[in-house]
């Protein structure tokens, strides 16, 4: 079959190798008889399973052993809430607002106290990231966004606080190299970088989560997942699997080393396409703050950008339409996008311009 070219903003997609290996062993898991949705999340073959899969983690993250690693299940939007619920403990909580989902964390962070923004990039509809911030005394941490996946600004360095620091990281895990110890917690959703929709993946610092408020609701506590390996009731175990194998996946290409410089030169090949187009495309974010993962641009009328993404999904392109709140056009490059396939919708935007020039 055609394999489509995939720009999905998540769910996203996913390396074709590891497709296949899923595929070849779905009905039979590691000699089982079974299928790894049948088995019980307490079998040994799932435990070493889920074993693993914190070590592949551990190890191309290079996550520090004081910092603990858990399967959460609901989503970044579910962390949104459990980060406020066990963390908003003084009198405020900091967000940065970068976009729609800093904006949808902080909206939940009202529900524990007082919240505020530490920095905004509304004023030019994020199209940047702040760099000065303001933060009060009496807060309890300040939460980042790492990547913003509509409006496509990235921070190319982290900024450092005198207080805890949490990170929204949904969108560009494992794209590049971090230093874990700069945050006390980094969550993830899995269906960009690392795996199907499903599963979070959280990163805690352990002395930070010692910090959190008691009197909350079993599974609203992260305390309840460090202390039962995310295993207190039934994680989504096939979610997990598929994050093994495509961490095995990027162990396999060199690693996150390699992985970035693979993602440089995926953006780089569109990007160039904007900057050398005399205005034809007009880049959203500016380019010190430009993502490697989703890179987002408008062409001259809506009607044009309508017409480019309708020429596009007949050429094969399918989700670089923009998100429905901003709309413009954006491509979605995330690890496991190939190289052609970008090299592909480069070619495709140079010959639409000469079209219609």
């Amino acid at each position: 079959m055609q394999r489509a070219y995939n720009f999905n903003a998540g769910p996203s997609a996913m390396p074709l190798e590891v497709l296949r290996e899923a595929q070849a062993e779905f009905l039979n898991y590691a000699g089982t008889g079974m299928s790894i949705i049948e088995m019980s999340h307490r079998s040994a073959e799932y435990a070493a399973l889920h074993a693993e899969t914190k070590e592949l983690l551990r190890r191309l993250l290079e996550i520090p052993n004081d910092y603990e690693i858990m399967f959460i299940q609901g989503g970044g939007s579910t962390q949104f809430l459990m980060t406020a619920a066990n963390f908003h403990t003084k009198k405020y909580a900091a967000y940065v607002n970068t976009g729609v989902w800093a904006k949808k964390a902080m909206a939940e962070g009202k529900f524990f106290g007082e919240v505020y923004e530490a920095a905004s990039s509304a004023d030019k509809n994020h199209s940047y990231i702040p760099d000065s911030f303001n933060i009060k005394d009496g807060t309890s941490y300040v939460h980042l966004t790492s990547n913003n996946t509509i409006y496509g600004t990235e921070y190319r360095s982290f900024p450092k606080f005198d207080v805890p620091v949490i990170c929204d990281m949904s969108s560009d895990i494992l794209s590049r190299k971090v230093d874990v110890t700069d945050f006390d917690l980094i969550y993830a959703g899995a269906q960009k970088n690392l795996g199907p929709a499903g599963v979070v993946i959280v990163i805690a610092k352990k002395a930070f989560l010692a910090t959190a408020r008691q009197e909350l609701p079993t599974m609203l506590k992260y305390a309840t997942f460090a202390a039962n390996d995310s295993l207190y009731n039934t994680p989504p175990v096939f979610a997990i699997y598929m994050v093994n194998k495509t961490l095995h996946w990027i162990k396999k290409q060199g690693g996150v080393d390699a992985i970035t410089q693979n993602n440089a030169a995926k953006a780089k090949l569109i990007y160039d396409v904007i900057d050398g187009s005399n205005g034809f495309y007009k880049g959203h974010a500016v380019k010190e703050a430009r993502s490697l993962m989703n890179i987002t641009f408008n062409l001259a009328t809506p009607e044009l950008e309508k017409d480019f993404v309708a020429q596009g999904k007949a050429a094969g392109f399918v989700g670089i339409g923009g998100h429905r709140l901003v709309g413009g056009c954006r491509a979605s490059a995330y690890n496991a996008v190939p190289l052609e396939t970008c090299a592909a919708l480069a070619d495709f935007m140079k010959k639409y311009q000469r079209a219609h020039e």
